[in-house]
């Protein structure tokens, strides 16, 4: 079975489906078993934050993958990874939310307006919301392809701030490995596409 067939095999996208919430099972799991170590609130928190981008990263790689490796395939995937960027945000939020504020609406107002990490952070979440709700055929259908493809290049806007609010947070700590790491992949994948969107329509087509 070659890599496009696999991919186009009906059991394909549940897999992949399945891969995508291991993190999460994986992190419940820890917390529930006392493996997060001293600070498991924060650990839980970090760790949803840290996959959310991790799947951001994952989701801007498909389109240079799919024209690059010559495998239209993949675009099958990249509405679901989109999606899991979202839940993941969410959940991390929610635990924020939860865990950090005790769900005092109040308080968590303050606190975003208060530190600039978070308020970073929650611009995120929020430009997120018309990607997700817009995810669907009906609403390209809807929307017309040039007004959908316009609404989701948020998509150029949300990397850079991911990458800011987990810089935010590494720099408290003074850890800038990771850091560096998500910049260099999301630097190479947006300057890929803007060399793209660049090329003259006559080379790219070569």
């Amino acid at each position: 079975m070659t890599l496009r067939s696999a991919l186009l095999h009906p059991l394909a996208k549940p897999l992949v489906f399945v891969l995508c919430l291991l993190p999460l099972a994986w992190l419940v799991w820890g917390a529930a078993t006392d493996q997060l170590g001293a600070n498991p609130a924060e650990a839980l928190i970090r760790g949803l934050g840290d996959w959310a981008l991790r799947f951001l990263c994952l989701a801007l790689a498909v389109t240079p993958l799919r024209l690059h490796t010559r495998t239209p395939q993949l675009a099958r995937y990249r509405r679901m990874l989109g999606l899991f960027v979202a839940f993941y945000a969410s959940l991390h939020l929610l635990a924020y939310g939860w865990l950090d504020m005790g769900f005092d609406v109040v308080d968590i107002g303050r606190d975003i307006l208060k530190r600039p990490f978070i308020l970073v952070g929650f611009t995120v979440w929020l430009l997120l919301l018309p990607l997700t709700f817009t995810s669907t055929n009906a609403a390209v259908r809807a929307l017309g392809g040039r007004a959908w493809q316009a609404l989701h290049r948020l998509v150029y806007v949300i990397a850079p701030l991911a990458l800011l609010h987990f810089f935010w947070m590494r720099a408290g700590k003074n850890d800038f490995a990771e850091v560096m790491v998500y910049a260099a992949i999301i630097g190479v994948l947006l300057l890929e596409r803007l060399f793209r969107y660049l090329k003259p329509r006559g080379v790219a087509s070569r």
